[in-house]
């Protein structure tokens, strides 16, 4: 049986690493060309024609990923704190959404560190790198967790000299000749783009989700003087609301 001093000696660390998952999260999500990818050949129009090398660049940054980490330090952020704050008080109230339960009853203060959590992923949520809304994304089937748009087929010309008689050879003077260049479609580049971001429906829709759940929790917390507690660890039905 853990004893609460011993899990006042792992808060510190807890708490810290959360912390620390934000911080490496933040810095994530605003390095936005790694959140970028895309791949670019090219092919010539004739049999022998010039080659040129393609272009290829991995999604480094997945914002689904980023997302699991943060939720990750969250639940155990959360647990920790509800079962410190249990130890120590008997004021609890459950979280309701519509109705529903969607945790346990938890303390007063763990109900007013959750509340500060969602501030700051609701702040974290509004900055989301989003998917461009000028292309039209799917899925990627060979990537988990990224978008790839729709091929865009372009043409590459080149400047071909052209000889343009002025004036034909006579017995008194050499023919005249004027060279000029005509553009000429010599290939095609075939252009996909690749992205780790989200879509602004998705963004809506977690951003949604936590404002109604910190309304949630700031009702548990007026209420929460009214009813007993019990030691608990809701992080992990907070985050499966939140992340899905």
């Amino acid at each position: 049986m853990t004893r609460l001093n011993q899990l006042i000696a792992v808060r510190k660390s807890v708490v810290g690493q959360a912390e620390q998952a934000f911080t490496d999260a933040y810095q994530k999500i605003q390095k936005t060309p790694l959140l970028a990818g895309i791949t670019k050949t090219y092919q010539a129009s004739e049999e022998g024609g010039e080659v040129l090398a393609g272009e290829r660049q991995l999604v480094q940054v997945r914002i689904p990923e980023v997302l699991s980490d943060v939720s990750d330090s969250l639940a155990r952020l959360f647990d920790i704190h509800a079962t410190l704050d249990t130890t120590n008080q008997s004021a609890r109230a459950g979280i309701f959404i519509d109705g529903q339960r969607i945790t346990e009853d938890l303390p007063v203060a763990t109900l007013l560190t959750i509340e500060k959590k969602l501030t700051d992923l609701i702040t974290f949520v509004k900055k989301l790198p989003l998917l461009d809304p000028a292309e039209l994304w799917t899925m990627d089937e060979h990537q988990d967790g990224v978008w790839r748009s729709e091929p865009v087929r372009t043409q590459r010309q080149k400047k071909v000299p052209r000889n343009h008689v002025k004036a034909r050879a006579t017995d008194k003077h050499p023919e005249q000749v004027e060279v000029y260049y005509e553009d000429v479609i010599v290939g095609h580049w075939t252009t996909t783009k690749f992205s780790g971001a989200i879509s602004l429906i998705e963004a809506k829709a977690l951003l949604a989700k936590a404002v109604t759940l910190q309304a949630a929790v700031k009702q548990a917390r007026e209420q929460a003087n009214m009813v007993e507690v019990e030691d608990s660890k809701p992080g992990e039905s907070l985050v499966r609301y939140l992340f899905g």
